[in-house]
């Protein structure tokens, strides 16, 4: 039977900050960094107390892009778990650079540190805002960044090979920007009830469909929503909102989640879909959504960043592939869109603050 580590064997490899440390060290740089470091310390320093406490459940805080935030307990284990899996999906070696530029108050930002502890990485700690990479001179072999931190540091993108990038979804003008660069770039598909992500797509590469780290299982249920089954992480499948196009070998294409598909006239159509279709004609940040109706039942509205609604209708409309089902009907401004700490836009709360 495979010998897997548990969350007690910090790699002999792991280096912090340049500094190597073993699993009974870990108290003494987490309560440096609860006392004396700065707030992104502090929050690294509060999640290395709960590693080291000889409970095996921790509890993890969802984004609560979809509603309000919840928590939810999982075993060490699947987060060690979880990390073996990131290891092997993404080909990382012992000794590996890595950039810690997350929130360690959420998931991803927890799983870059188990990561590093587990498959011996040595990673370097900066605070999670501004440009991540404008104060270094190092090459990284391993980063991960949410969508706005990527924007920021797109110039130095350079000194990272390999890049995760998850927490919200990236924008498409930023995916078509990233495909001029030799930092392979993935899009990355999880959540907190599968400890981060469980599949990628190389932003940069040929395929819009995502493929599933090791031993992970898909199915799709009657809605056409993705069904995802890790036994390294749990013995209970996880039903998605997020409905897909699955793939014979379990690869599978996004479409969008079941929340956001809009019964208009009896037509039912995918908000993300139809900001695929228009995103080239529209250069602030934007969203699809859909308001009550007495005629259609639904009517589908385009909502603009910003504190003007640009005249743009009938330029949609003569986007090619774009139905008449699919056309907003109306443009609203949001001065600023409701969004999560990480960046991801909270579609029904921006429409709900228009009071329509």
């Amino acid at each position: 039977m495979e010998h897997r580590p548990n969350y007690t064997n910090v790699h002999n490899r792991f280096l912090l900050n340049g500094n190597h440390y073993r699993f009974d060290d870990l108290f003494e740089i987490a309560y440096s960094f609860i006392k004396e470091g700065e707030a992104h310390e502090k929050a690294i320093g509060d999640f290395l107390m709960y590693w080291i406490r000889p409970n095996e459940i921790i509890t993890l805080k969802t984004s609560g892009s979809t509603g309000k935030p919840k928590l939810i307990q999982y075993n060490k284990q699947a987060m060690v778990n979880s990390a073996l899996a990131t290891g092997d999906h993404f080909n990382l070696k012992i000794g590996d650079k890595a950039l810690h530029c997350l929130n360690a108050d959420f998931i991803a930002g927890k799983m870059m540190l188990v990561r590093a502890m587990i498959l011996g990485l040595e990673i370097d700690l900066v605070p999670p805002q501004g440009n991540v990479l404008a104060n270094t001179n190092k090459t990284y072999d391993f980063a991960a960044m949410v969508p706005l931190q990527v924007e920021h540091a797109f110039e130095d993108l350079n000194k990272v090979k390999t890049l995760l990038i998850g927490g919200a979804p990236p924008s498409i003008q930023l995916k078509e920007k990233l495909k001029l660069k030799s930092t392979h770039c993935f899009e990355t598909y999880g959540m907190t009830e599968t400890v981060t992500h469980i599949a990628s797509r190389k932003i940069n590469g040929d395929t819009m469909l995502f493929t599933p780290l090791p031993a992970v299982k898909l199915s799709t249920d009657e809605r056409d929503c993705l069904v995802i089954d890790v036994p390294y992480l749990s013995q209970e499948k996880i039903v998605t909102n997020d409905l897909v196009s699955l793939e014979s070998d379990h690869r599978f294409l996004l479409k969008g989640r079941v929340d956001n598909v809009i019964n208009t006239g009896g037509i039912k159509v995918i908000a993300e879909e139809i900001e695929a279709k228009m995103a080239a004609h529209i250069s602030q940040p934007f969203f699809v959504g859909a308001i009550k109706d007495l005629s259609l039942g639904q009517k589908v509205i385009l909502l603009v960043e910003g504190d003007h609604a640009p005249d743009i209708l009938h330029q949609l409309s003569s986007i090619e592939g774009l139905s008449k089902y699919e056309l907003p009907k109306e443009v609203y401004a949001v001065a600023l869109f409701e969004r999560t700490p990480n960046g991801k836009i909270m579609r029904q709360q921006t429409i709900s603050s228009l009071n329509l």
